[in-house]
């Protein structure tokens, strides 16, 4: 099992810290641009990402009952979720960036992006959001992808995607080649079509290695219950996920009272703590996919073993790179920036956020493990009343109005992350998870 397990986590390990340098190479090309362009950039991210979140409602499904489908030799019912997934994804991708096209100006306003940053969050975020639908597609093909244990294709298919963009990014932003230098609008022009590459690519190797065809009689009539399941896990699942992002955005708009260079800050750290973290995402995405799969073939004390052991090796993992960040972060940042206010910040930030990683390690793992023995329900309810009360309580509470500013905002995301984590621990130790199958 362990080496089914290393043969899954390092390809998901590496597409998703490839997926991640699509953003922090926006970031650090930008950041050659100015430092108002990268403020204005990770505004918009908080927004896309939020909506992006909506396209994971399928994709988070599609894993779940792909994988247990795949432990019960279920392989028909496999096809049919998986083709499900990606219309369902591609319909409410046209929807999600018809409305980021159009209601990125007053989405901006909103979030109280200040008039000298509007201008360029705008012209990023109306090319990057119209082509969201790209993204959405992607997501469903790549889950399904992985619940196969098949992770190596979209692996292979970011890095191709990775290198396009680096490519776009120097010649739109700086303006090489004979291209003219468009900055900001450089970079969504590049993402954009890196993404497209992406969608187009994934689907050459879905019926090259995966699924060769959808036959029509696995869909006549449609497979209402596949959907039913989709939401089932993907509602819950994604409504997690939503309330978190929900939350950041609400900090967001508290980090942007605090002024310019806390909102840099908070963009220069994130891009550089996402890479502390990949492992734990790889390591529960590649252990909720074996779990998935011991659970649809009813080993249950196999699925709770392997759960502890993905669990333990995330959390080793995450605190040993987040020291060697803490450790090396003031070197980066200064080669990001030259802002003596964003390099204070950021040195401290990155030594709080040591303890942070202790309890995003352990969530990371509770989420996928749990969704994938078809717990969907639980995370939910937990993430949406903690994430709400502590994170964002306590962020005004300590930024703004007890003046801690950015540095009371990071104590209070360390404290909701561990909080979260040791309830997380307690229900997987229940085993209430053991009767939530989806194959009957």
């Amino acid at each position: 099992m362990k080496g089914q397990l290393s043969k899954l986590v390092l390809p998901i390990f590496i597409e998703t810290a490839l997926v991640m340098m699509l953003g922090a190479v926006d970031t650090v090309m930008l950041s050659q641009h100015s430092d108002n362009s990268v403020a204005a950039v990770g505004v918009v991210n908080q927004l896309v990402n939020l909506a992006v979140l909506v396209f994971q409602v399928i994709s988070f499904g599609t894993t779940v009952l792909c994988s247990q489908y795949l432990g019960a030799g279920l392989k028909e019912r496999m096809v049919q979720t998986t083709g499900v997934a990606i219309l369902l994804n591609a319909v409410s991708g046209l929807l999600i960036s018809a409305t980021l096209y159009f209601g990125c100006t007053w989405m901006l306003q909103l979030m109280g992006l200040r008039p000298e940053l509007l201008g360029e969050g705008v012209s990023y975020m109306r090319i990057v959001g119209a082509f969201a639908f790209f993204q959405a597609v992607s997501l469903a093909i790549s889950a399904s992808f992985r619940s196969a244990g098949k992770a190596i294709y979209p692996m292979m298919v970011t890095v191709v995607v990775n290198l396009l963009n680096i490519l776009g990014n120097y010649t739109l932003i700086f303006g090489k080649f004979g291209m003219p230098a468009l900055g900001v609008e450089g970079a969504a022009i590049s993402t954009s079509i890196a993404r497209g590459a992406s969608m187009v690519l994934l689907f050459i190797l879905l019926f090259r290695k995966h699924i060769p065809a959808f036959p029509l009689r696995l869909f006549r009539p449609f497979p209402w219950i596949e959907l039913k399941n989709l939401l089932k896990v993907g509602l819950p699942a994604a409504g997690e996920e939503i309330s978190y992002s929900g939350s950041q955005v609400v900090i967001t708009f508290f980090i942007n009272m605090l002024g310019n260079a806390a909102l840099a800050t908070r963009t220069y750290c994130w891009n550089m703590i996402f890479f502390v973290f990949i492992f734990s995402i790889a390591m529960g995405q590649g252990g909720a996919i074996l779990i998935g799969h011991l659970v649809g073939e009813k080993r249950v004390t196999a699925a709770y073993l392997l759960g502890c052991y993905t669990r333990r090796l995330a959390i080793i993992v995450s605190v040993v790179l987040s020291v060697m960040l803490a450790l090396g972060g003031g070197f980066i940042l200064s080669w990001l920036t030259d802002n003596p206010e964003i390099l204070r910040l950021g040195k401290i930030i990155l030594w709080i956020d040591v303890l942070l990683e202790v309890g995003r390690a352990t969530n990371i793992w509770a989420t996928q493990a749990l969704r994938a023995t078809g717990d969907v329900n639980y995370q939910f309810y937990v993430g949406i009343t903690v994430q709400w009360i502590v994170s964002v309580g306590l962020s005004y509470l300590l930024g703004i109005h007890w003046g801690f500013g950015l540095l009371g905002m990071w104590v209070s995301f360390m404290l909701d992350e561990n909080i979260r984590g040791l309830i997380f621990i307690f229900r997987w130790r229940s085993l209430k998870w053991a009767t939530k199958s989806f194959v009957k």
